[in-house]
């Protein structure tokens, strides 16, 4: 897939993307520092009127009311990318497990259960005594299903089973 051009942009993503660099930057924050400090300067030249608070309550109020849309454009763009490039990673690493691709997508109900078998493989890790075993869910499962296809191999295993279903009947 190829990476498009800054002229495939909207004017809108173009402006933000160069509204967010340019009030992100240090030349932006001497620029309000200076206005605060010449506002400061002015009032005894307005004698501190009710005009002159107005000015900069107004001028802040715009200025904070323009910014949450493109502090929110800004971080729901890196929010995206931050996501596809886990999701990359993840599809990518053979261990890790896909169900994880697009979690974001689940609801908040969902994650919280998500979160609490992490929070139980996280107890689980901390008793292994080799660091570097990996843990997930897959490779939990996998793990699973090794044991039981072994088990099912091993003499008591087969007669456990017998004698379960001799009890049953």
């Amino acid at each position: 897939m190829a990476i498009q051009k800054h002229r495939n942009k909207n004017f809108f993503e173009r402006f933000a993307n160069w509204a967010t660099i340019a009030t992100g930057s240090s030349a932006a924050f001497i620029a309000a520092t200076a206005v605060i400090i010449i506002w400061i300067i002015t009032g005894p030249v307005f004698k501190y009127s009710d005009t002159w608070q107005l000015v900069i309550n107004t001028g802040t109020t715009i200025v904070t009311f323009l910014m949450v849309f493109l502090i929110q454009k800004s971080q729901n763009k890196d929010s995206k990318a931050v996501h596809l490039k886990l999701n990359e990673l993840l599809a990518s690493h053979q261990g890790a497990s896909n169900r994880m691709v697009n979690i974001e997508d689940l609801t908040e109900t969902e994650l919280d259960q998500l979160a609490k078998f992490y929070v139980k493989l996280a107890k689980l890790a901390g008793q292994d005594d080799d660091i570097t075993c990996t843990h997930s869910i897959d490779a939990a499962e996998e793990n699973h299903n090794e044991k039981i296809t072994s088990l099912k191999t091993k003499k008591h295993y087969q007669n456990a089973v017998r004698n379960r279903s001799k009890t049953h009947k």
